[in-house]
């Protein structure tokens, strides 16, 4: 173990290593840190599945990770982690730093499962939610600096609002050694039908046609853009400009060729597409298109390599996350739907749990981080553009290289 002199000691040594894969049959002990613990919150998609367990090929599967700590940062009425603490024997603190020493002066716990995800906190002038995902994250590092050990973090869906706050979060965990994962669902949910982008294809363009609020689901569809992005030749070298479209601006960005050609896949893949009124099975027209979707939004992104991508939140058209790609030498894009199961099971956010209940057990995260620090600055640029009247941002500070894992890591059970 690091004494607290061999912790600060020379430089380009191991500063830190996590403490938690000795071999033995005692289950990891997790500690959650979250802003919100109610009903259909992430703490409650994502937190109890180590409480509960979740289904896995038709099993019911319990992880070897105990729950024994949390801290909850908003506790308006209606919250679950009392009783949930009271049913299942775990302690609630008052803050993260006694959270994750459950009580004592060092660290106490095997995996952190950071949640900054619901809860009322205030909006800046992008439009983004100011969830105190690097204020919670600081405070967790910071206590593993001073004990000299660190554990396995996962944080939910965006790293930060702010692209700078999010890359400190990435170096942090490079710097203290740990493994660190995050971001969504999407990624690592089921598909129909089953498969991937080929691995070094030559990409040319890409889609993803979803629905929800911004700040929201415009980060789940770029993960969805992302993770099959991240695949193609070269892999991931980064984006140089993002630009936000609303209203009729999309509607002609729809009528670019190449890109309504992808556009018209992904509503063929939809399973919600919209009707008019006692029909089914049409392909709706571009007037009833207008009509449906109040408030269009898009966000185009330039990769350094040429890809081009457009996210697109159609509240009124579909509920669901279609995917399609323009390939270099192939006459038919590739389709995909990347399936979100209902409630209450919502299995989705299993998948996810897995993913994290992999790198707690293993201390290997599955896939990089800096997927998600990508997506977090894509969707931080697309914000601002669309604050800014739409303009065209420059985003030299998004040239984040990366590798895809070798084998996609997307439930196919």
């Amino acid at each position: 173990m690091h004494t607290r002199r061999t912790f600060l000691g020379s430089a380009g040594a191991s500063l830190l290593a996590p403490h938690l894969y000795a071999a033995g049959p005692a289950k990891k002990k997790l500690a959650v840190v979250t802003t919100l613990w109610a009903d259909r919150s992430h703490a409650w998609h994502m937190a109890e599945r180590f409480l509960h367990g979740y289904p896995v090929d038709g099993k019911w599967h319990t992880p070897p990770v105990e729950v024994v700590s949390a801290f909850v940062d908003q506790k308006p009425e209606g919250d679950l982690s009392a009783g949930r603490a009271k049913e299942f024997g775990f302690k609630i603190y008052p803050t993260i730093d006694v959270a994750l020493c459950r009580g004592g002066k060092t660290l106490a716990v095997d995996a952190v499962l950071l949640i900054g995800e619901h809860g009322k906190y205030d909006r800046n002038e992008f439009n983004q939610i100011k969830y105190p995902r690097f204020e919670f994250f600081k405070q967790i590092t910071d206590m593993f600096a001073r004990d000299g050990r660190a554990a396995p973090v996962f944080n939910d869906k965006h790293l930060s609002y702010d692209f700078t706050l999010a890359k400190k979060m990435v170096d942090l965990s490079k710097t203290l050694k740990f493994p660190f994962l995050a971001g969504s669902s999407l990624p690592v949910t089921w598909r129909m039908p089953d498969l991937d982008m080929p691995h070094g294809a030559e990409v040319e363009e890409v889609m993803c046609v979803a629905f929800g609020g911004q700040d929201v689901y415009d980060f789940h569809a770029h993960e969805t853009i992302q993770c099959m992005a991240e695949r193609r030749k070269g892999g991931e070298t980064g984006v140089v400009a993002v630009q936000g479209f609303r209203g009729a601006n999309v509607w002609k960005l729809l009528d670019e060729k190449g890109t309504a050609e992808l556009f018209a896949v992904c509503l063929a893949r939809s399973q919600t597409l919209a009707q008019p009124t006692a029909t089914s099975h049409r392909y709706p027209t571009l007037a009833q298109m207008k009509e449906w979707v109040k408030e269009p939004i898009a966000h185009r992104v330039e990769y350094k390599d040429g890809l081009r991508s457009t996210m697109l939140l159609l509240n009124g058209l579909v509920k669901d996350f279609n995917f399609a790609a323009r390939i270099k030498g192939q006459k038919e894009p590739l389709s995909v739907l990347f399936h979100l199961p209902p409630t209450p099971n919502v299995t989705y956010s299993a998948a996810l749990m897995s993913k994290a209940e992999e790198m707690f057990v293993t201390g290997n995260a599955p896939y990089p981080v800096e997927r998600t620090l990508l997506t977090s600055g894509i969707n931080e640029a697309g914000l601002k553009s669309l604050a800014g009247g739409e303009k065209r941002l420059e985003t030299p500070h998004l040239a984040v290289k990366y590798d895809p894992p070798a084998r996609s890591q997307y439930w196919r059970k």
